[in-house]
C-alpha cells in the first residue's frame, strides 16, 4: 500500500470547491459524467461512471472532506482527506490519499493530477 499527498491551487473560493465536490449537479458540470452522491456522513458516492466509488466519513463545510474509496477487497481502507484553505490565488487544495493499492498507485496519482484536480482547475479557469 502506498500514500499520496499533494497541494494544488485552484482559482476559486473554498466554498465553490466544496460545493463542486459535494453537489451532484456541480460535479456533473466539471466531470462531464453521471454522478451518484449522498453528501452526508455515511453517504455513498460514485463519480466517472463508477470509476471512483466510496462513502463519506467526515464533512466539514467549506474546509474538509474525508472519504473512503473502494478498491475491492483490502485489509485497510483507502482514505482520502481533502482540506481547503483560502489562498491569495483562490484555494489551496490539499489531498492526502492513504492505503492506495500498489498496482493502482500510478493510475491514482495521474487521476488526481489530470482528471480530478486538473478538471477542477480547467473548470474554474475557463472564460
Amino acid at each position: 500500500m502506498k500514500n499520496f499527498k499533494k497541494y494544488y491551487i485552484i482559482p476559486t473560493t473554498p466554498e465553490d470547491i466544496y460545493r463542486a465536490l459535494t453537489t451532484d449537479i456541480t460535479i456533473r458540470l466539471w466531470t462531464g459524467d453521471l454522478v451518484e452522491i449522498d453528501a452526508r456522513e455515511g453517504g455513498q458516492f460514485s463519480f466517472w461512471d463508477g470509476g471512483i466509488t466510496g462513502h463519506f466519513i467526515e464533512l466539514e463545510p467549506f474546509k474538509k472532506i474525508v472519504q473512503q474509496w473502494y478498491f475491492g477487497e483490502q485489509e485497510e481502507p483507502s482514505i482520502v482527506t481533502i482540506k481547503l484553505h483560502e489562498h491569495k490565488k483562490g484555494t489551496s487544495f490539499e489531498v492526502n490519499h492513504i492505503n492506495i493499492p500498489d498496482e493502482d498507485y500510478e493510475d491514482i496519482v495521474n487521476g488526481w493530477d489530470q482528471e480530478y484536480v486538473g478538471s477542477l482547475i480547467d473548470f474554474y479557469t475557463e472564460e
